[in-house]
Parts: structure tokens; sequence; C-alpha cells
């Protein structure tokens, strides 16, 4: 009889640490999807220096270049990198 009710309190003492067990990752999950909830609801933050959304899309109307008439067919020489294929007046020399 002592073994049974042994094997009683035992089994009974096992549930109760499993049940508590059970119910501790319950609740840590629950509140992990509560926190991961919040978070999602939050705007994200900007970095420091960042390039801002409106900004970027309003510059890029504003950026279409005007045509020049040596623009579309030399644009390094407009830059300055290489000279110019048209040969430029020499100064006359005296």
């Amino acid at each position: 009889m002592k073994t049974t009710v042994r094997d009683s309190i035992q089994t009974t003492q096992r549930v109760k640490v499993g049940l508590i067990g059970l119910a501790t990752v319950v609740l840590l999950i629950g509140l992990a999807a509560t926190i991961f909830a919040i978070v999602s609801r939050e705007k994200p933050g900007t970095a420091a220096g960042a390039p801002k959304a409106d900004v970027a899309a309003n510059l890029t109307l504003s950026n279409t270049p005007v045509p020049s008439d040596a623009a579309t067919s030399e644009p390094l020489a407009e830059l300055g990198v290489a000279p110019a294929a048209t040969p430029t007046a020499a100064p006359a020399h005296r």
C-alpha cells in the first residue's frame, strides 16, 4: 500500500510541474507575440543622414537635364574630362 500512495503523490507532483511548465511556456509565447505586435505598429525610425523618401521622389522630377547644343554629342567634353572634337579657333599670330 505504501508504494501506491507514494506513486500517486509522485504522479500528482509530476503532473503539477508539467502543467506549470506548460503554462509558463504559453505565457512567454503570449508575451513575445504582444511585444512583436507593438513593435511592428510603430513607425520605422530613420537614421541620421538617411535619404527621405518624399524628398527623393521630388528630386527625381527636377533632375532632368536641359539639353544643350553640344551636350548630346559630347558629354565628356561638357564635363571637362575629354577635349572637344571640334577644333576651336586658334588665336591669330601677328
